[in-house]
Parts: structure tokens; sequence; C-alpha cells
């Protein structure tokens, strides 16, 4: 019985604690640190048991941290995005499928607020990104390894930081593990303006790499043409223009692209395979419209184009926290202070809001990244 009364004290603590850190952030971590001494820590964070509509199996629950040991590191999570992956891993589409149930986020940054005794590399105050897929970043807080984490500089925005690890690494991986690109090399995209496009956008113009942008139509076309030429596009064009004597007459101009990148597939991806030069390479790293594409035969014949994939996290999986990884995330971080590169507009919800930030995410021409905050940075 004293047992059973001590455990609803003890819960009850974590209840009013959970309500201080989501009004007061890092106020509440001194109160965290003396609460975990005696016991799991229980977190806010959304979690789903079935597959399906991420609006409705998603719901915000409390789950069960474990206690710290001697390997493990708490992390303070900050803030943590919507990605298309983590839509898809919910729906049960995703190539990656956690044990049910989960907590849903792959991708996020937070800060250690306690390290085990056998810890080595992370210690307590570092900022960190999540290394791995699957470990519910859509929490406020995570019992992790060292290996589950990646220290950044404290000093960039929280919005850079949270959508750090996917998008801009993506583009990064393409444009510098396929073809030897050099400044004014041509490269082409479709889905230009999505976030792996605008981060495209941005590293090739940091590069002197030339960049022809495809996009769909829509009402405020040349307001998005004028945001991803601000953000260093050369040309951003729509698809029904890249089927037209027209934009044969604008690459002219370029050098032919070289390396091409296709995150959409159907006809928008065979249209990609007809504009590379001689022996060019397209890269196809997602399929939004969920169609297969046909590579036209003189491509391959004539032209000896080659068609390649990509996945991220099959590149994280060998390179956990390899050189090339932590020397691409300081190039990255460099760009961002540099003010070369920057994030995506973010639209930000608390997790008491994760409807709508699930529902905005899956809109179709959504500009903006859906952005969980989930504590303060400072």
């Amino acid at each position: 019985m004293a047992a059973q009364c001590f455990g609803r004290r003890l819960q009850h603590s974590f209840l009013v604690l959970e309500k201080l850190q989501g009004l007061f952030g890092d106020c509440a971590t001194e109160v965290s640190r003396s609460v975990r001494r005696f016991s799991s820590v229980k977190a806010h964070a959304l979690v789903y048991k079935e597959h399906g509509d991420p609006s409705k199996v998603l719901s915000l629950d409390f789950v069960d941290r474990e206690v710290i040991d001697p390997n493990s590191v708490g992390v303070h999570m900050i803030a943590a995005p919507v990605n298309p992956a983590d839509i898809n891993q919910i729906q049960g589409t995703y190539a990656i499928k956690p044990k049910l149930p989960a907590v849903g986020g792959n991708e996020g940054f937070g800060q250690v607020i306690k390290v085990g005794k056998e810890v080595k590399d992370v210690k307590e105050g570092d900022y960190v990104i999540l290394a791995e897929n699957s470990l519910g970043s859509w929490s406020r807080y995570l019992v992790l390894t060292e290996h589950d984490v990646i220290q950044i500089p404290g000093n960039v925005t929280v919005e850079f930081a949270a959508t750090l690890a996917v998008n801009p690494c993506t583009a990064y991986r393409m444009l510098k593990d396929f073809e030897q690109l050099k400044a004014g090399s041509t490269i082409i995209q479709n889905g230009a303006n999505s976030g792996v496009g605008r981060a495209v956008i941005q590293l090739a113009a940091a590069w002197g790499i030339k960049s022809i942008n495809i996009v769909r139509d829509r009402p405020n076309l040349e307001e998005l043409q004028k945001e991803l030429t601000g953000l260093g596009a050369t040309h951003v064009v729509t698809e029904e223009f890249c089927r037209t004597p027209d934009m044969t007459k604008l690459l002219k101009d370029l050098q032919r692209p070289k390396l091409g990148f296709n995150c959409v597939g159907g006809k928008s991806a065979t249209e990609l395979t007809r504009r590379l030069s001689p022996q060019g390479t397209l890269v196809t790293y997602g399929g939004m419209s969920k169609q297969p594409f046909a590579v036209p035969t003189g491509s391959l014949i004539f032209n000896d184009i080659r068609i390649r994939g990509f996945w991220m996290s099959g590149w994280n999986k060998h390179n956990a926290k390899s050189e090339a990884r932590l020397s691409m995330i300081k190039d990255i971080c460099q760009l961002h202070f540099e003010g070369k590169f920057n994030p995506p507009p973010c639209t930000k919800h608390v997790l008491q809001d994760y409807k709508t930030a699930v529902e905005s995410a899956m809109k179709p021409f959504s500009s903006t990244k859906q952005l969980f905050i989930l504590a303060d940075h400072t």
C-alpha cells in the first residue's frame, strides 16, 4: 500500500513537472533532475498504436522514459519537424516501421540534461540532433545512448537545428556523391520548392553550381519563383514549361545538366531524363506522385544516362557518426553562420496542436514546414 501511495505521488510529481516544462521550458530543468533520481520520467509525446491517417491515429499521451543508466543520455527536446517520412511511417507505408505503439517523429533538436557515468563523448549542456531514425522526436524528453545523438553548435536558430539532419544532408550528399560537379556546372530538379529542393538551391549557389528548378503551376507562381530565386536558383520554371521548345532554348545558354534530382516520379521524372547531358545521372529520392516513370530508350542507348536512387536513412546506417557525416554537418552549419544557408519557412505548433500540424503537412502546395516547439531555446 505504501509503495502504491508513493507511486501515485511520484506520478503526480511527473504530471506537475510536465506542465511546468510546457509552461517554462528550461526553467524546470533543476526540478527534472531531482525527480529523475528516483524513477523513470513520464513525458508528453505523440503516440500512435495503429497505422492510419495521422490526424486520427495520433494521440497526446504520457510515456515512460527509462531512468538514466551508465550508458544513457537524457535529452530535453526543443523542436521537431513534421516530415513526409513521418507521415508515411504513421500511415504504415514507409520502409522503416517501428514496433507499435510508437512515438512519432524521426528528426529533432534538443539539449542534453543528464549523462550516465560511462558516457565519454557527450556532456550535460550539449545541444544535439538525433542521429538515428525512429527515436520518437515528437516527445518532450528522450533517454538515448550517446551514439543516437550528434553535437551541434548552440548558437544556431531553432528552425535550422530542428531541420538540419534530413533535408540539408540529403541535398548535400546528392550534390557530392554522384557526379564531379564544379563551379559553373548545372543541375536540374523537380519538386524544387520542397525542403530538399530548397536545400539543393542554396548549396548549389554556395558552391557556384547553376540550378534549373521545376515546380508545379499554382496561383502564387510568381511569388514562389521570386522566393526560390532569392535563395539562389538560376531558373525556376513550371512542369508545363519544361515540355516546350522554350526549355530547349533556355538550356542552350547553360551547360547541359550532368545531374538531376527527382522527388516526383511520373511524367515529371521522364522529362528530367530527356534534359540530362550524355552520361548524366538522374537520382530519385522521393515519389510524391506515387507514379512510376518511363526512361526513353534513346536516353539510355544514345546518351548513356544513369538512373540511381538515394535514401538518407540508408546512408546514415552505414555512416552513423563517420567523419564524412560529421564533416557534412559542420559544413552546413558553417554556411548557415555565413548567411548562405537558411532553414525553410516554419509554422510553429505546440504538441496539443498536433492535428493542425499533421493536416497542414499533408496539404498540397504547402510552402512551410510544420514544426513542433517542445521547449524554450534562448
